[in-house]
């Protein structure tokens, strides 16, 4: 019977340890993998748009397009680019057109760019960037990968721009050659924007070589965008100049990205909840599977409180072992992920190929911390069992 006892207890140890390794492995995952998603979408949007972009006031903040051009000021752009956490400035336009390759067609917003713009490494390019070396504008354009497959063409293909003129019943059409494509993974990006030469949207619309739509800044960090939006605006900008956030142009997106915390948020409570219960109960056993120890160690006059405090330094080390071991789990299989990337997502939902992770150091120290407070204050619970059991009432029972 005592072996059947001690072997019930070694069980439900392991199972309490196990329990607890699964909770917490999960919290640090679920936080990793919403942390590292959040993190590369905006990398995906940024890398395109900037952080921050400098455009004329209008009613739609949520388009790209101003309604009417500003002229570049060399001296605006220096004080901008000198303004702390700004890594670069780059003047562009923007223009809605229709693209026509063979028998195919698509709506496009053409997004021209000056010969100092760069692709950031993250976004896929295959070809070759866009040739400037044309004195009168690069006859030169990059879709992205998806536009020219359902276009059917590849670099190098000869393509036709129709931009489409108010009053006018004929479109005026550009020929173009495919030099490269770019694939960011995001749909709102790859399905609607294409880019060129900035002079030949300049000459489409009309202007003279000083007139653009804006400027998109890109910054070291972009937890400071709003700040830094301010203090241009309020120290460089005068009317009808403004500027805007990534935020502010997409904000679908970005409260789609904020509720993703919400699910966070569910996942642990959740996994908090099952790792309390299951070392609750498992002292509880504990306790009532020693009860006649107890009752013993109470007739000869051990305190109640010392009695306590042994099963809680058990379930404290049964919380330590759990913890731990659902850290190394975690953090495993974390790194594992970022060398080889074994877990995969659909792109065109998720706008990624792999699962991300990141996570900084903070996030499972709070993790790990919370949960051994919250084990402590609720094993405290059960082991006020011990102070109703009687010596005389479990000792007469052998």
């Amino acid at each position: 019977m005592l072996r059947r006892k001690g072997a019930f207890s070694s069980f439900i140890i392991r199972l309490a340890v196990i329990a607890t390794t699964i909770s917490v492995a999960t919290m640090i995952m679920a936080t990793a993998i919403v942390t590292g998603f959040k993190y590369e979408v905006r990398e995906k949007l940024f890398s395109f748009w900037g952080h921050v972009q400098v455009q004329p006031r209008s009613m739609n903040t949520t388009s790209i397009i101003a309604p009417e051009p500003i002229t570049r000021n060399a001296e605006l752009e220096r004080k901008i680019k000198g303004t702390k956490h700004v890594t670069s400035i780059n003047a562009f336009a923007a223009r809605p057109a229709i693209i026509h390759a063979g028998s195919a067609m698509e709506g496009i917003q053409l997004k021209g760019i000056t010969a100092d713009y760069r692709l950031p490494s993250g976004i896929e390019i295959l070809g070759s960037s866009i040739d400037f070396a044309d004195t009168a504008y690069a006859k030169e354009i990059m879709l992205s990968a998806g536009m020219a497959d359902r276009l059917d063409v590849k670099t190098g293909d000869m393509l036709e721009l129709y931009f489409i003129e108010q009053g006018s019943v004929f479109p005026r059409i550009r020929r173009v050659k495919l030099a490269g494509t770019y694939h960011t993974g995001m749909e709102e990006i790859d399905r609607a924007y294409a880019l060129c030469d900035l002079r030949l949207l300049q000459r489409i619309n009309g202007w003279g070589a000083d007139k653009i739509n804006g400027y998109q800044l890109s910054l070291d960090d972009d937890a400071v965008a709003d700040t830094v939006a301010n203090r241009i605006y309020y120290n460089y900008l005068q009317p009808p100049l403004t500027t805007y956030t990534m935020m502010d142009i997409f904000p679908n997106l970005f409260d789609w990205l904020n509720l993703q915390d919400v699910n966070t948020r569910v996942v642990i409570g959740i996994m908090a909840i099952v790792a309390i219960i299951n070392l609750a109960a498992a002292l509880l056993i504990l306790i009532v599977e020693q009860v006649r120890m107890v009752g013993i160690l109470k007739a000869q006059g051990m305190a109640t409180g010392q009695l306590q405090r042994i099963f809680l330094y058990h379930a404290a080390m049964i919380a330590g072992v759990g913890i731990v071991a659902g850290n190394i789990l975690a953090l495993g299989i974390c790194w594992l992920q970022i060398k080889t990337g074994f877990l995969k997502l659909t792109e065109a939902s998720y706008s990624l190929k792999y699962v991300p992770v990141k996570l900084y150091w903070w996030q499972p120290v709070i993790i790990n911390v919370a949960t051994i407070l919250l084990c402590i204050l609720c094993m405290w619970l059960p082991s006020l069992y011990i102070r109703r059991i009687q010596p005389a009432r479990v000792l007469q029972f052998k």
